[in-house]
């Protein structure tokens, strides 16, 4: 089974969340860029605000795409301590890239979000991604938001491996994927099209969900 892309994958996951809809306490949280084409379909079906919650991949020093944690912008931080040590990344590299990571972090904020950030406090939070590989990224978020006190915690993905999935089962009141594929080996194989999201669509995407729920249909 492949989606299409984001936007049919967000389509196919808000069908396995209709318990959500249309509830006063929802909250759809997107992890930028990529969870947010997913999570504005998610939103607009289940008639639910969206924000995104920002979080960044801590990359292996001449390996940027080997992650050795996961940073939130609210600074906490989630390692690997098998990836730190069997990479060798000193403790200097992993607060070099942390720090890096941040800048971005704080970047993104200001040029996503143009209100304050949303109450998380004994609301109903769906975080949402286009997919989970190692999870760091979901798992640096799930960390920081339970430190706000939601109600409930969910995480819901198109796709990830079932054993990802399991490792999740433990931490979110709730874990929804729509599909695991065995073997699994990485989220954008399961995507026709799994283009790179741009900060552009990113904005647009968020001003479309700020507008009443009517002003977003598609025609």
């Amino acid at each position: 089974m492949l989606f299409e892309n984001r936007a049919d994958a967000g389509q196919q996951l808000a069908a396995k969340l209709t318990e959500y809809a249309n509830r006063d306490d929802v909250l759809v949280l997107a992890l930028p860029r990529g969870g947010v084409p997913v999570a504005f379909e998610v939103a607009q079906a289940l008639r639910a605000p969206m924000d995104v919650y920002l979080v960044r991949k801590l990359g292996v020093p001449g390996h940027p795409e080997l992650a050795f944690g996961a940073i939130a912008a609210d600074g906490v931080r989630v390692l690997n301590d098998a990836i730190i040590r069997s990479a060798r990344v000193s403790d200097a590299e992993i607060e070099a890239v942390s720090q890096a990571e941040l800048r971005e972090l704080k970047r993104r904020e200001q040029l996503y979000r143009a209100a304050p950030p949303s109450t998380i406090k004994d609301r109903t939070i769906i975080v949402v991604d286009d997919g989970l590989a190692t999870g760091a990224s979901m798992r640096a978020a799930v960390l920081a938001l339970r430190a706000e006190q939601p109600a409930k915690l969910v995480v819901a993905v198109p796709t990830a491996s079932e054993e990802t999935c399991d490792d999740f089962r433990d931490e979110v009141d709730d874990l929804v994927c729509a599909i695991t594929p065995d073997p699994f080996y990485a989220v954008g194989l399961w995507y026709r099209d799994f283009s790179q999201v741009s900060d552009d669509e990113v904005r647009d995407l968020m001003a479309r969900a700020s507008q009443p729920p009517a002003s977003n249909q598609r025609v």
